[in-house]
């Protein structure tokens, strides 16, 4: 029943101070376990993900900074979140995820960590690629514009909703890491999975991947269809 309030309260503030519009709804979501990756640009990304997909066994990642704050640290619990260290590498949320994987779940992750400041893409870090390759699950990008705090903010005194656009990619997987080359294949899926996400995003939003060869091919495919 708390759970239930809890996303229900989520999706009224969402919809108090937002309007949203999803595209891509039809690439397909898996039915079982599999990752959401997204960029990270305002608070409001965080519960995006309940209003688009309707499940109950989506694991979020939470900030230990907001843990000494008592309303976030109930609705972490009521959503059964995962709080995590951005800054260190953190091996225990990584096997609580791999196992929400095993058990069907689904997990979502920005890989970059933290918010942007210039609210264009960052250089990721390798989390989320390497949950991806070990639990051998599909990855599902997505590109969000319109959850900028400064946009909500600014909408909020004008008693004006903010735009949130949300555009959902194709499923993907990345094969399994092997041994000696562990760290060029870290790279390079973490790579992939930044460079699926820019491809979601206009121009002005790519930033550190921006140039990237990668993201040159997906987006020539991409107007190829």
């Amino acid at each position: 029943m708390r759970r239930k309030f809890a996303l229900w309260f989520a999706h009224f503030i969402f919809f108090l101070v937002a309007r949203v519009k999803v595209e891509g709804l039809d690439n397909e979501i898996p039915q079982g376990g599999f990752i959401i990756v997204s960029n990270h640009l305002g608070r409001l990304d965080v519960p995006l993900v309940y209003i688009f997909l309707k499940r109950d066994d989506i694991t979020i990642m939470a900030a230990e900074k907001y843990r000494k704050y008592a309303i976030v640290r109930w609705f972490a619990k009521q959503l059964d979140a995962v709080w995590v260290d951005r800054f260190n590498a953190d091996f225990g949320v990584l096997r609580v995820c791999l196992e929400r994987l095993r058990r069907g779940g689904v997990v979502a992750i920005a890989p970059e960590g933290t918010r942007s400041k210039t609210e264009a893409l960052q250089e990721a870090r390798p989390g989320s690629s390497y949950l991806a390759a070990k639990a051998g699950v599909p990855v599902v990008p997505i590109g969000v514009t319109g959850t900028e705090d400064r946009l909500v903010l600014a909408g909020l005194r004008r008693l004006k909703k903010a735009r949130v656009h949300a555009q959902i990619g194709k499923p993907f997987t990345l094969p399994p890491i092997k041994g000696k080359e562990r760290e060029e294949a870290m790279k390079k899926y973490t790579d992939e999975v930044m460079c699926q996400i820019a491809a979601l995003l206009p121009p002005e939003k790519r930033g550190f991947y921006a140039d990237h060869p990668r993201l040159k091919e997906l987006l020539d495919e991409k107007n190829k269809v």
